[in-house]
């Protein structure tokens, strides 16, 4: 068993609209998340499924519950603590690579270090050549992110996602813009990190992820059904 990372306890999120409609996304959401492992959760459009990824990276606050990350309580940190924890402890990665098409590979890979003190510019490059050799982009350093191919974005950005050396990686539908190929290169990816003890949380509608995945989530109605499986990849 791995180190539990992140867990949930007792979560809910509930939605107001203009009219003073409630909409509860999902309630008593209990969850453990363990390093040295890839979870997948799907499920059908609207259910919650970026809600909670959102929950998760501390990008929004449930209405009830907790988010506990590396064994801290989320809950009343400041946003100055919360921002510090989301920094040192999360790495994200999205459908859309959100690369600064002005900059290069390398200073788009840059961008999380310069917030983080504890990296010193003297290191920036290194740790970005070192990143990029690990998905085989190490050449495309000086690139720019309309030179490179959906597959090669996506790869820069799960590269980027890891210049902090986060514990976990949240990704949302991240092979959502590619073709076959390159969403089994991503899906190995992504899995790889595993092995290096992250813990990589996937929402996605492809099945094809599902085969890398060790713990299979299907997100319905506002609950989480659990399925634990053999993972062959």
């Amino acid at each position: 068993m791995g180190k539990i990372t992140l867990e949930t306890k007792d979560l809910k999120k509930v939605y107001v609209d203009t009219a003073g409609n409630r909409n509860t996304v999902f309630e008593n959401l209990f969850l453990r998340f363990e390093s040295g492992k890839m979870y997948a959760i799907f499920g059908p459009s609207g259910c919650g499924k970026s809600t909670l990824l959102n929950l998760l990276g501390l990008l929004d606050k449930p209405n009830f519950g907790q988010v506990i990350i590396g064994g801290k309580m989320t809950g009343l940190l400041a946003p100055n603590d919360m921002a510090g924890l989301r920094r040192d402890y999360i790495g994200f990665v999205f459908q859309d690579h959100y690369m600064n098409p002005k900059l290069n590979v390398k200073e788009n890979l840059e961008m999380p270090m310069r917030i983080n003190k504890k990296i010193k510019k003297s290191e920036y490059e290194s740790r970005c050549r070192e990143l990029l050799a690990l998905f085989g982009m190490e050449e495309y350093l000086f690139r720019y992110p309309d030179e490179l191919s959906g597959g090669e974005q996506q790869r820069a950005c799960i590269a980027r996602a890891l210049v902090n050396d986060p514990m976990v990686i949240l990704a949302d539908e991240p092979t959502g813009n590619l073709d076959e190929d390159n969403e089994k290169i991503v899906a190995e990816y992504l899995k790889s990190l595993t092995a290096r003890d992250k813990t990589v949380i996937v929402v996605t509608h492809n099945e094809a992820v599902r085969a890398y995945a060790d713990v299979v989530y299907n997100m319905r109605k506002g609950k989480m059904e659990e399925f634990f499986q053999i993972n062959m990849k």
